[in-house]
């Protein structure tokens, strides 16, 4: 795995653990957001997947802290010659459970009793939710792929902000329209938790690819991200 924390490190080899269950972790987040955002979007009962989204989240809970206290350790044996790699993975880590705690915020939209399925957008949101679940898988196998190169990390990147612009551009609409407040308030509040998602999801592969000092940072460091 070619991260860009890795570079000055002791062993590549070291990490490969942490790498296996990251992308675990991040097929799990993306299994709670397919089961949260397809309730809200339809007409699935709530409770048939809460208990599923509810577990999976504690799961990638767990994960993390398991993983960090490895890092840790890894420190305490490895000295800091490898710092850099830890700091990076902690932070990718960290992206990954928000993206499962915004999937469980997502059920608790619909167990809160709203229904999108019936919205003027609903066969576009529909089929935004695909896109940016099929996003998930490609964030899984950059992650997990040995050599990755500068431009298949740019042009992934470039398309999660075009979408992260899109959601913004329909979430301002939302705040000076003229529809009741009961149909674009729940449309603003979703498109701000998969707004979120996709930034993290934009995170995992910045972290994966850019110095730490830059991490949560576009253009050079000007611009902070969202977590």
């Amino acid at each position: 795995m070619v991260l860009a924390f890795f570079r000055g490190g002791s062993n590549e080899g070291d990490f490969e653990h942490i790498v296996t269950r990251s992308v675990a972790m991040l097929a799990d987040a993306r299994h709670s957001f397919d089961l949260a955002t397809l309730t809200l979007l339809t007409e699935a009962d709530p409770g048939s997947v809460a208990e599923d989204i509810r577990r999976t989240d504690q799961r990638i809970n767990e994960a993390e802290q398991e993983l960090r206290s490895e890092l840790v350790v890894h420190v305490s044996v490895q000295g800091s010659a490898d710092i850099g790699s830890v700091l990076g993975f902690t932070l990718l880590l960290k992206k990954i459970e928000r993206i499962g705690d915004q999937a469980k915020n997502i059920l608790e939209l619909a167990e809160a009793g709203v229904q999108l399925a019936g919205a003027a957008e609903s066969t576009t949101l529909l089929e935004e939710r695909q896109v940016v679940s099929t996003r998930f898988a490609e964030a899984g196998e950059l992650l997990g792929m040995s050599d990755v190169g500068e431009s298949a990390l740019n042009d992934f990147a470039a398309r999660l902000e075009a979408i992260m612009q899109e959601q913004q551009a329909k979430i301002d609409s939302f705040m000076t329209s003229e529809r009741p407040g009961r149909e674009v308030v729940p449309l603003a509040i979703y498109y701000r938790y998969v707004r979120r998602i996709v930034a993290n999801l934009l995170g995992i592969v910045r972290t994966s690819s850019e110095p730490i000092q830059h991490v949560d940072y576009l253009d050079q460091g000007t611009t902070d991200t969202e977590d």
